[in-house]
C-alpha cells in the first residue's frame, strides 16, 4: 500500500471571495459577537464589525488603493490589525504580513520586496520604537507611500471613510477568488525570507473546514493567543472564526498566560490555541487554579510535538477534553492533516492525524521522487486548493517548492500508517548519513527529551573523516539540573543503535533561533566545526 490519501469530502469548497464570505456570515447572524479585544476594552457584534470594515475599506479606497496593490501590516494582536485585514480582502488589496519581531533590516526587505504602497504599524510594542524604525528604512523605498499608525490622527481619518457604499460594491465585484490576497513571509533558516502569495480560496477554505472540523457555530468563541502575522492566527483564528460566526478573542497584544486564563473566564471562551510551550505556561501560572475554565471544549496545539504528559494535563485540569493538532506550512494555507477532536491520545501525541478535506498529501523518496511504501520514511508532499500561488516575484523558488503536477515540497520527512495517520520523523536537510546509515536527528531528540534532567535537546551532523558525517547534542538542562556528555551516552547506550548515539555533546543555555523561534542548525553546525577544530573534515568531498 503506497502512501497516499486523499480527503474526500461531501461538502464542496467556497467559490467566493474573503470579502463576500464576511458580508454573508453579518447577514446570517448580525448581532452575534465578532470581536474581542480584551486588553484595549474593544468589542464589535458582526454587524458593528462589518461596518467598520467599510468604513476603513472606503477609506483606502479613496486613498487610491485599489485590487492587487500591497499593503503591510506591522503590529501586535489588536483589532486595528484585523479591520485591515478584511477591508484589504474587501478591495483585493494584497496584504504583507509582517513580524512584530523584525526590525530595520527586515522591515526594509519585505517592504521593498512586496513592493508595499501603504504600511499600517502600531506605534510601539514591548518597547521597541516601531516609529522610529519606520522612519529610518522610509527614504529607501520609494514605492512605499504612507506609513500609518495606529491610534493617531492619520489611522482615525482614513478609518472613518470616504468611498461610497456604491464604489465599494463596485470593487468587490471585481474581485475573482484566485486573485491573491495575502502575502507571508517564511523566515526559513537560511537566505532570505520568501513571500508565499496565498490566495482568497486557499486561505478562506482552510479556515472554513478547520471551522467545521472543531463544531465551530455563532455560539463559539475562541482565544486567540498565537500572533496574528503568522497562519495560525489570521487563517485557523480569524477565517475560520468569520466564515462560521463565531467569536474572535484576543487575551492580549502578545501572548501572557495569566491574561489568557483571564480571557478563557471572563469572555466564556469554548476554544483556545496554542503551541505547546504557551499550554505548559498557562497550566503552570501561580494563578491557573483562580480561573473558571469550564467553559472551553476544544482548541488547537501546533507547531512542535505535544508532550502526552501535557495533553493528558490540558484535559484533566484545564477541561478541554477536544483538542486537535494541525500540521502544514505557510506554503499551504497553512494545514494540511489534522487530528479529528474525539482522536486516541495516541494519535494527538505522536501524530499530525490524516489528510484534511479536499487535499491530497503523498510521502515520496526525496532521491527519487517515487512514492514510498507505508511506513517508510520521505518527504511529505500535499496538493490541491490549499497550494499557494507562490513566492513574490521569486519563480525559481517557487519552482523549487511547487513541482509540475502541482505537489507543494515540504522538506520534512515523515511516515504514512495503514491508517493514514502521518507522523513527522525530521527534516530533510537535518538528516544525517553516518557511515551509509541515514538518522533522523528528531527520533534521536525525542528519546533524549525523556531524560529527567534534559530539559531541551537539538541532534545535528557534523563533518567525520572517517563516517563522513558524526552526531553532535546540544542540551539545555533544566534548572539546577547537573550531567555529562558520558553520562547523556550512558543514556543511550542499549536503548538506541549505537550509532545513533551521539558522539560530541555540548551543554548550552539556548539555541541559535530566526525571529520566529525557528531553531537555526546550520548556525550549530558552523559553531561545531570551529569549536571542535573540524574544517579539515569539512573540505573532504562525500558522494
Amino acid at each position: 500500500m503506497l502512501s497516499y490519501a486523499h480527503g474526500a469530502c461531501g461538502e464542496a469548497l467556497l467559490g467566493e471571495s474573503i470579502g463576500h464570505n464576511l458580508d454573508r456570515t453579518i447577514a446570517r447572524v448580525p448581532d452575534a459577537d465578532a470581536l474581542v479585544s480584551c486588553q484595549q476594552g474593544v468589542r464589535y457584534t458582526y454587524a458593528e464589525f462589518g461596518a467598520a470594515v467599510d468604513r476603513l475599506a472606503g477609506g483606502m479606497l479613496a486613498a487610491g488603493l485599489c485590487n492587487g496593490d500591497r499593503v503591510g501590516v506591522w503590529g501586535p494582536n489588536r483589532a486595528e490589525w484585523a479591520l485591515v485585514q478584511y477591508a484589504t480582502a474587501k478591495l483585493g488589496v494584497i496584504l504583507v504580513n509582517i513580524n512584530p519581531a523584525y526590525r530595520t533590516s527586515e522591515l526594509e526587505y519585505v517592504l521593498a520586496q512586496s513592493g508595499c504602497r501603504f504600511l499600517f504599524a502600531a506605534r510601539e510594542v514591548k518597547g521597541s520604537d516601531f516609529v522610529a524604525m519606520v522612519d529610518q528604512v522610509h527614504p529607501k523605498l520609494p514605492a512605499l507611500e504612507r506609513a500609518i499608525f495606529f491610534e493617531t490622527g492619520q489611522w482615525d481619518q482614513i478609518a472613518s471613510g470616504g468611498a461610497s457604499a456604491d464604489q465599494l460594491r463596485a470593487a468587490m465585484q471585481e474581485l475573482d477568488f484566485d486573485d491573491p490576497i495575502n502575502i507571508q513571509y517564511t523566515s526559513g533558516t537560511t537566505g532570505f525570507p520568501k513571500g508565499a502569495t496565498l490566495s482568497h480560496h486557499n486561505i478562506l477554505n482552510n479556515g472554513h473546514f478547520l471551522a467545521q472540523l472543531l463544531g465551530y457555530t455563532e455560539r463559539d468563541r475562541v482565544c486567540i493567543p498565537v500572533p496574528l502575522y503568522h497562519c495560525f492566527g489570521m487563517v485557523i483564528g480569524n477565517l475560520a472564526c468569520t466564515s462560521r460566526g463565531a467569536c474572535i478573542v484576543y487575551p492580549a497584544e502578545t501572548f501572557e498566560p495569566e491574561a489568557t486564563l483571564r480571557a478563557c473566564a471572563q469572555e466564556r471562551c469554548t476554544s483556545l490555541y496554542g503551541v505547546p510551550t504557551m499550554f505548559i505556561a498557562e497550566l503552570g501560572h501561580p494563578s491557573f487554579s483562580d480561573h473558571d475554565l469550564g467553559s472551553l471544549r476544544t482548541g488547537i496545539m501546533a507547531g512542535s510535538p505535544c508532550p502526552v504528559e501535557v495533553m493528558k494535563k490540558v484535559g484533566s485540569e484545564m477541561g478541554i477534553e477536544q483538542v486537535s493538532i494541525a500540521f502544514g506550512q505557510t506554503e499551504t494555507s497553512p494545514v494540511s492533516t489534522f487530528v479529528p477532536v474525539d482522536d486516541t491520545l495516541e494519535h494527538r501525541c505522536s501524530t499530525v492525524g490524516q489528510v484534511m478535506p479536499h487535499t491530497e498529501i503523498k510521502i515520496v523518496d526525496p532521491a527519487g521522487g517515487r512514492i514510498q511504501p507505508r511506513g517508510e520514511a520521505g518527504e511529505f508532499c500535499a496538493r490541491g486548493y490549499l497550494v499557494m500561488q507562490g513566492y513574490w516575484n521569486d519563480p525559481e523558488r517557487t519552482a523549487e517548492s511547487i513541482d509540475a503536477s502541482g505537489w507543494m515540497h515540504s522538506g520534512d520527512l515523515a511516515t504514512m500508517d495503514a491508517e493514514g495517520y502521518v507522523r513527522i520523523v525530521g527534516r530533510i536537510k537535518d538528516m544525517v548519513i553516518r557511515g551509509g546509515e541515514n538518522i533522523y536527528p528528531r527520533e534521536i531528540e525525542e528519546f533524549l527529551y525523556t531524560h529527567p534532567r534534559i530539559a531541551d535537546v537539538q541532534v545535528i551532523g557534523v563533518p567525520d573523516e572517517r563516517y563522513g558525517e558524526e552526531l553532535m547534542a546540544w542540551v539545555v538542562l533544566r534548572s539546577d539540573a547537573t550531567l555529562t556528555d558520558e553520562q547523556v551516552r550512558d543514556f543511550c547506550r542499549g536503548k538506541i543503535a549505537h550509532y545513533k548515539v551521539p558522539r560530541y555533546v555540548k551543554f548550552v543555555d539556548s539555541f541559535p533561533m530566526t525571529v520566529t523561534g525557528k531553531v537555526q542548525k546550520f548556525k550549530m553546525r558552523e559553531t561545531a566545526i570551529e569549536e571542535l577544530g573540524l574544517g579539515e573534515a569539512a573540505t573532504i568531498a562525500t558522494a
